[in-house]
């Protein structure tokens, strides 16, 4: 081939590869949500044939009772670190309020670039903890669970996404990503076992199928 249109070749090459990336094609997502990873398939498995199974309870039940939103470092609170962890290019005010960045919703697959479009879901939802055990735990219990930053329970998703799940659990709810499942119920067991809550039958069936496909 002679080098002139091979030259030109490799230019329509290039320009055509920048193009791809810019559109997210190649790179994926601009922003990708930073969820400490679930424990394996397997050992998930495991841990969910462990569980109790009971029926739920929701007596005496309030938001409240789980304070969160806590102070983390600084002027930072529990949102604003999960903000900026799980952002890119995240800038931040004097008081730790997000003005600026990327979030990637991996329930939904959406990216959004203010933060007022982006809620910090309890993947196992405080509600679902009540019913499932929490509420003969004290406060503080409450509010370390309400504000876990070590297991897989906090994750920047959109905000309607968030709403729409509410407290369901994977027998009625899942992201409409189906490559996120497998992630989901891994990290949803993985913190009902560290918190010792319980499952009910509809829930555990619902786990059992799901993770027979990771």
């Amino acid at each position: 081939m002679p080098k002139f249109y091979a030259r030109r070749r490799l230019g329509f090459l290039a320009a055509f590869t920048g193009l791809i990336a810019s559109a997210g094609l190649l790179n994926g997502p601009t922003a990708s949500a930073a969820l400490p990873t679930p424990v394996s398939a397997a050992t998930a498995r495991s841990y969910l044939a462990s569980l109790t199974v009971a029926t739920e309870n929701r007596t005496g039940y309030d938001r409240d009772l789980f304070p969160h939103w806590i102070t983390q470092s600084g002027a930072c609170n529990t949102r604003e670190t999960v903000l900026k962890r799980d952002g890119s290019g995240v800038v931040t005010d004097s008081s730790c309020a997000a003005t600026s960045g990327s979030w990637y919703s991996p329930y939904d697959g959406a990216t959004w670039s203010a933060s007022g479009d982006v809620d910090i879901d309890h993947l196992v939802p405080l509600a679902e903890a009540w019913d499932s055990g929490a509420g003969s735990w004290t406060t503080s219990r409450r509010q370390s669970f309400a504000n876990d930053l070590t297991r897989p329970q906090l994750l920047a998703v959109t905000d309607n996404v968030n709403q729409a799940k509410g407290d369901q659990d994977p027998a009625t709810w899942m992201p409409s990503r189906s490559a996120y499942h497998c992630t989901y119920v891994r990290a949803w067991v993985q913190v009902k076992y560290y918190y010792g809550l319980s499952v009910d039958s509809a829930e555990k069936s619902a786990l059992q199928r799901r993770l027979a496909n990771c």
